[in-house]
Order: C-alpha cells, then structure tokens, then sequence
C-alpha cells in the first residue's frame, strides 16, 4: 500500500498508509480525528526551480511524444549552419586550394606528399 499525504486543517500534514482504491477519500486526523483531504506534496527543487528552467521543461514534455521530422527545409538549415560553423566564436580557416597552370590542384598548406586527384 502507498503512503499518502493528507493535511489537517488544526495540525498540518500527516502522512497515511492507505489502498489504491481508496486514494481519493479524506482521512481521519491522527490527533483530533477530523476528516482531513489529501494533498499532493511536491519536491523543494520544483517550487524553488527557475521559471525558465521550469518553462523549458514542460516544453520538452509537451513535445517529447512528437516525432523528429525530417524535411528539405530542416536539411537545408541544418546546411546553412554547418557553413556557418557551430556558431560560437571559433575561426575554421578553410582549405587552401591553389591550382597549377597545368590545371592540376595544390594545397599549399597541406602535406607536400600528398597526391591530389
């Protein structure tokens, strides 16, 4: 059986062992045997939780049961940002690519035994 809470009006919260089929009737006061209602008690890291981490969790609920689409936009987006970079403040410097007169490609930078094709 669970352990429920229940809050009396005269001596604050108890807490009762009591059936499932019965999680919804008040209970009677240990003290001064009064009906006393149940009451759903939450944990001090929600109340004391920042509104945007709050906000940013119970969007993620809301939409954990969605799927993850895939479409032409979200690809071309997903595109535009990997040129773009990750967007933090990270300078990639690109390959250099030179080519010879005859045509051939040259990375200068890059490995002089490197053969280019």
């Amino acid at each position: 059986m669970p352990v429920y809470d229940y809050k009396c009006s005269e001596h604050g919260v108890f807490h009762q062992l009591e059936t499932m089929q019965n999680h919804a009737r008040p209970a009677l006061c240990p003290q001064c045997k009064n009906l006393s209602p149940r009451i759903i008690m939450m944990a001090p890291a929600v109340t004391e939780m920042s509104p945007v981490k709050r906000l940013a969790l119970e969007k993620n609920e809301l939409a954990q049961h969605e799927p993850h689409l895939s479409t032409i936009d979200s690809r071309l987006e997903n595109e535009e940002k990997l040129k773009h970079g990750c967007g933090c403040q990270h300078k990639k410097t690109g390959i250099k690519l030179m080519y010879t007169a005859d045509g051939k490609k040259m990375f200068p930078s890059m490995r002089p035994w490197m053969i280019s094709h």
